[in-house]
C-alpha cells in the first residue's frame, strides 16, 4: 500500500480502477456502526459480500442480497444467491459473483442496500466513495476506518438488538484487527464447487 492514496474524482469509469473505496453503514441501530473498506477494482458483488461480512463481524450464516438501481435500465436490481424457491419474492435475484461492482455502481451515485439475514433484516447502506490509486490488489481488501461494535448474530434484528441491555457504543472497533477471508475459500465452503 502506498502512502497517502488519493480519492480520484469521478470523470468517467476507468477501464480498470485500481481499487474501490466503499462505505458500509449499518442502519436502524441505536448508535453509529460503519466501516470503510478498500477492495480490488475488479471485485464482484460476492467479493463485496465477503468483505462486508468480515469487516462488520457477521458470521455469514444467513442469506444476503444487494438491492440497487441499475443506472442503465432505470429499474432496481437484486444481486446475491439466486433462489428458485421464490423466497426472495417475485423479482429475480442475479448471481452476485457474475457481476463486478463497477458495472452498476459509480462514485457519487445512488447508494445500494445490502441486507443480511433476511429474517433479522440487518440493512446496510453501501456507497462507492471513489477510486483509489497507489494500492496493490495483492494487499486488498482492507478496512481503513470504522466506528461502533456490530450487533451479535441472531439477536432479533434492529428491534431485538435495541432492547438488549448491552446495546451501547462502548465497545470500540479496531479496523486493523479485521481479518479478511479469501472469497474463493468462502465460496467453496458455501457451495463445495466452482
Amino acid at each position: 500500500m502506498a502512502e497517502g492514496p488519493n480519492i480520484i474524482d469521478f470523470p468517467g469509469l476507468p477501464e480498470e480502477p485500481p481499487a474501490l473505496q466503499l462505505r458500509v453503514e449499518l442502519l436502524l441501530v441505536p448508535y453509529p456502526v460503519w466501516r470503510r473498506i478498500v477492495l480490488p477494482g475488479r471485485s464482484s458483488f460476492w467479493d463485496l459480500h465477503v468483505a462486508i461480512q468480515d469487516a462488520m463481524g457477521w458470521q455469514d450464516k444467513h442469506l444476503h442480497r444487494f438491492t440497487l438501481d441499475d443506472p442503465g435500465q432505470g429499474q432496481y436490481l437484486r444481486l446475491g444467491i439466486p433462489d428458485d424457491s421464490s423466497f426472495h419474492g417475485l423479482d429475480e435475484v442475479l448471481a452476485g459473483w457474475e457481476y463486478p461492482v463497477t458495472r452498476f455502481c459509480r462514485p457519487g451515485g445512488a447508494a445500494m442496500l445490502y441486507t443480511y439475514d433476511l429474517g433479522d433484516d440487518w440493512q446496510h447502506e453501501v456507497s462507492l466513495e471513489g477510486f483509489l490509486h497507489g494500492w496493490s490488489p495483492a494487499g486488498l481488501p482492507v478496512c481503513s476506518e470504522g466506528v461502533g461494535a456490530c450487533p451479535p448474530e441472531d439477536c432479533g434484528g434492529p428491534t431485538g438488538f435495541s432492547s438488549l441491555p448491552q446495546a451501547t457504543a462502548d465497545e470500540g472497533f479496531d479496523p486493523g484487527a479485521v481479518v479478511f477471508e479469501n472469497p474463493r475459500e468462502r465460496w467453496h465452503r458455501a457451495f463445495g464447487h466452482d
